[in-house]
């Protein structure tokens, strides 16, 4: 049985399902026609229930609840790890619990969590303009935007190029929530057979602990994907996102989880979900 999957060329995914595509586990008879697109265009794809199985942004899970089921295996969820709001101006810094409305703010796609984040702690400031998620800082440098909302590898990257830290709004979701902070999630089709569902969390599961198991096993797949990443930034950001809520969400995964979407729908953010939210065990 071939099914379609989709995740990002990032090193944190590259990592995750390096096994499962390769075959270095046993696939259990799946094969897997695999899609690699930024986390916006697999938001995107998502809506439009592209994919049998895809790498989305918690924000944009709250979209398409109806068609996608969040598995327990391969999320991105931690402490230290969310999007930061940074700035070129140093004078925002003083001013960052006064912020005006009528700042231009750079967001790496609207249906990001980091976006998602964003909105929690600042809902004054709507003025966005979306970007692909590389581009923020290039952005800032030449006064494009004032603000903007950085995610993945650039968090290592931004203070070298003369940018400042105004929030790190991981460091907000924890002190507000005491949870861990949902980033991104692996979501399956419901359309598909239960069993296969769960054969999917197994696989991916199991392709976790194998690269857990053997870090170096799928260094080539990771640097091709990579393009410029030095090794040094490339198992940072691998450090980051990969961890103990990969291999499974567990108790306190999902109720970080839970806790996010009600959040955003006290915020008015998102509608209320309609569905379970995972799947069943």
């Amino acid at each position: 049985m071939k099914l379609s999957l989709g995740f990002s060329p990032c090193p944190n995914d590259t990592f995750i399902f390096d096994a499962l595509i390769h075959h270095k586990i046993d696939t259990e008879g799946l094969e897997f026609e695999v899609s690699f697109d930024d986390v916006e265009t697999l938001n995107k794809k998502a809506l439009n229930a592209q994919l049998d199985i895809t790498k989305l942004s918690f924000h944009a899970y709250a979209y398409v609840n109806d068609q996608y089921t969040l598995l327990d295996a391969g999320s991105a969820l931690g402490f230290g790890v969310g999007p930061l709001v940074i700035c070129k101006d140093e004078r925002l810094l003083l001013a960052k619990d006064n912020l005006g409305k009528e700042l231009l703010v750079g967001i790496p796609g609207k249906y990001t969590t980091a976006n998602f984040l964003f909105g929690i702690a600042f809902p004054h400031l709507t003025n966005k303009e979306i970007m692909v998620f590389s581009d923020i800082e290039m952005a800032l440098l030449t006064d494009k935007i004032t603000l903007g909302v950085i995610i993945h590898e650039n968090r290592f990257t931004y203070a070298e190029k003369g940018l400042h830290k105004i929030i790190d709004l991981g460091s907000y979701w924890e002190k507000l929530t005491g949870c861990a902070i949902p980033l991104g999630g692996i979501v399956v089709n419901r359309s598909l057979d239960i069993v296969v569902q769960k054969k999917v969390n197994r696989l991916i599961r199991k392709s976790v602990e194998y690269a857990f198991a053997n870090p170096k096993s799928g260094l080539d797949f990771i640097k091709f994907h990579a393009q410029e990443m030095s090794e040094e930034v490339m198992y940072k950001h691998i450090d980051l996102y990969v961890n103990q809520y990969s291999i499974d969400l567990g108790i306190d995964g999902r109720e970080a989880i839970n806790v996010l979407f009600r959040i955003a729908t006290e915020k008015g953010i998102i509608n209320p979900m309609q569905n379970n939210l995972f799947l069943n065990r």
